[in-house]
């Protein structure tokens, strides 16, 4: 069981920007960006400060460097949601996967759309609480989250249990 929890996290990973790349293709500053209106999640304000978590996200796969998603965080009622906006694909694959792995009302969801961070409150100067969900296994996380370098990268931490038992990741806000 340990072995298939560690491949769950590795996979979580992937969905997640690389550090390495998150350092060198940080954007400058983010542009002021509406999320797609959904529960749970509402829309951004529009004067919402680009030092925050709030906004888009790119997230970079770990094994290509390539950018793999974004990700629009929105708060509502003093929680952190993240919603899929976009999969970055190869024309051969799947333009619109759906999740296949995911169970219950996710089961066969289309992935764009779908709501994968979820109920992080504020605590201190990081977001913690809350979940991610890794939809290439349909697996759950406790996650916390942590904004850095001025506001140009977020700090995720997706894990099993303690928060020691687990990878971090850093995406970097999206300039589209």
């Amino acid at each position: 069981m340990k072995a298939t929890r560690w491949f769950g996290l590795t996979s979580l990973c992937l969905m997640m920007a690389s550090n390495a790349l998150a350092q060198d293709a940080a954007p400058a500053a983010a542009p002021a960006a509406e999320a797609p209106a959904a529960a749970p999640a509402a829309k951004a304000p529009a004067a919402a400060p680009s030092t925050g978590p709030t906004g888009r996200w790119t997230t970079i796969d770990d094994e290509t460097k390539k950018p793999k998603s974004v990700i629009v965080i929105t708060e509502q009622d003093g929680k952190l949601f993240g919603k899929i906006e976009k999969l970055f694909r190869e024309p051969t694959e799947d333009q619109n996967p759906v999740c296949d792995k995911c169970q219950g009302s996710l089961k066969d969801q289309p992935i764009i759309g779908m709501t994968i961070l979820q109920n992080l409150k504020k605590d201190d100067d990081e977001w913690t609480g809350g979940t991610i969900l890794d939809p290439a296994n349909g697996k759950t996380y406790k996650c916390k989250v942590a904004v850095e370098d001025g506001g140009k990268k977020l700090k995720v931490r997706g894990y099993i249990g303690m928060s020691l038992l687990g990878r971090t990741q850093h995406w970097v806000r999206a300039t589209e």
